[in-house]
């Protein structure tokens, strides 16, 4: 009698031990194929994305050269700036760690934007003393100080922004994989728990 009692306890132990194996062969499966679809995902997510805008500037241009200690010459004009701006990101800069054993993903660098000003410059009554004529100094003096005010304008606009916005869903792509998946998604030491923790990015 003890003899079959031990028989069926030891065939109850290897029972629960085969299955016990199984059901850990078939979580370290899942595992791994969560983990290849993660780096599969994270290397698809690699794209630019472009955010554009135009902008428009009026301002009249004046140089006066002193001649002699008392002879004023004097230039001037009216500049007409039609420019086109755009902020970009390369999403293939993105660098990420796949934690598999702790089932996290911890994005270590987001690329910086990159701001592009593609400036169109007409100029309109021009008027020139004969001793201080338009020159390439002054063209290119009045190109670089319209660059500046435009950066200066679009850095402080929607453009930003947008282009942030354009970022964060990109990201909200690896957030809802990870998430879906019972993945940790961090940034700068930081667990990104909900969508609108995204938001709060400091980028």
């Amino acid at each position: 009698m003890r003899k079959i009692v031990l028989g069926i306890v030891i065939a109850v132990f290897i029972v629960f031990g085969l299955r016990y194996c199984e059901h850990q062969k078939e979580a370290r499966e899942r595992l791994d194929a969560n983990t290849a679809l993660i780096q599969e995902q994270l290397e698809n997510v690699g794209k630019l994305i472009v955010t554009e805008g135009s902008y428009t500037q009026v301002f009249t241009y004046k140089d006066t050269n002193k001649l002699f200690g008392f002879l004023d010459a004097r230039k001037k004009a009216l500049v007409v700036v039609n420019a086109k701006a755009s902020i970009s990101y390369d999403l293939s800069e993105i660098k990420t760690e796949v934690d598999q054993s702790a089932q996290t993903v911890t994005i270590t660098h987001i690329p910086k934007p990159e701001l592009s000003i593609n400036p169109n410059i007409q100029y309109y009554d021009m008027q020139q003393d004969y001793l201080n004529q338009f020159e390439a100094e002054d063209y290119n003096k009045i190109k670089k100080q319209i660059e500046k005010d435009l950066r200066t304008k679009i850095e402080a606009s929607e453009l930003v922004t947008n282009a942030q916005n354009r970022l964060i869903s990109e990201l909200q792509k690896i957030y809802i994989l990870t998430n879906s998946m019972g993945w940790t998604l961090q940034y700068n030491e930081e667990t990104i728990s909900t969508e609108a923790d995204l938001q709060q990015l400091k980028l």
